[in-house]
């Protein structure tokens, strides 16, 4: 896919999984459960134990519709590793030129973390194709309204405060998409094996999702 297709095919899709867990044997599982709950862009963090060969063997899964990503990446060796194990966007915490043209140079899109207005502009400015407001449970859902106002052009994704049941509201507020981590990765169910729980959480995650868009559609 084009750089263009796989920003789309996110955008679409509404939610980003941020997975952040402790054993990378169980990623598979965990990849299927989210996805037959709907949500099908996976954000392997690089602080998950081998996060690199995590993202390798995903990618060689037959999963339809599964987009795999890194995340927690704060320098261009890391987007280099990850693309070459088959990740196909980039997120960061913050936000670093050598990260966006890195990504770039190799067709893949990035979200670059930001916080002030300032920074969010500078990361849109210098490329990103769109920003993590991180951590936006500080700022919450009206700082993404007062943000849009002057620059609606912004493509904006919290990460931290989207809860199951509010990712709508945040959508409603602005945001393109959202980032969703411990609510949705829940590591005690995935601890306890409980995949079942977990396509649930995905379920409810693209029910408020999909909620707001048909009120959209209906309006």
């Amino acid at each position: 896919m084009t750089r263009d297709e796989i920003l789309k095919t996110i955008l679409d899709n509404g939610a980003v999984a941020v997975v952040r867990i402790d054993d990378d044997s169980k990623m598979e599982k965990v990849a299927r459960a989210l996805c037959d709950g709907g949500v099908n862009i996976l954000e392997v963090t690089m602080t998950v134990p081998n996060a690199i060969g995590a993202i390798r063997e995903l990618t060689k899964l037959n999963i339809p519709d599964l987009l795999v990503g890194v995340g927690s990446v704060t320098n261009k060796t890391m987007v280099e590793e990850a693309i070459e194990a088959g990740a196909q966007f980039i997120v960061s915490p913050v936000t670093k030129d050598e990260i966006i043209r890195t990504a770039h140079a190799h067709g893949k899109p990035v979200m670059p973390g930001a916080f002030t207005p300032t920074e969010i502009f500078r990361a849109y400015e210098i490329g990103a194709d769109v920003v993590k407001v991180f951590p936006a449970d500080i700022l919450g859902m009206s700082f993404f309204k007062s943000v849009k106002a002057p620059m609606p052009f912004l493509n904006i994704m919290p990460t931290g405060g989207v809860t199951l049941d509010n990712a709508g509201e945040w959508l409603s507020a602005g945001a393109c998409a959202v980032g969703v981590g411990s609510a949705l990765v829940d590591k005690k169910l995935i601890n306890d094996n409980n995949y079942t729980e977990l396509t649930k959480n995905a379920d409810r995650l693209m029910n408020s999702i999909n909620s707001f868009r048909d009120t959209i559609k209906r309006n």
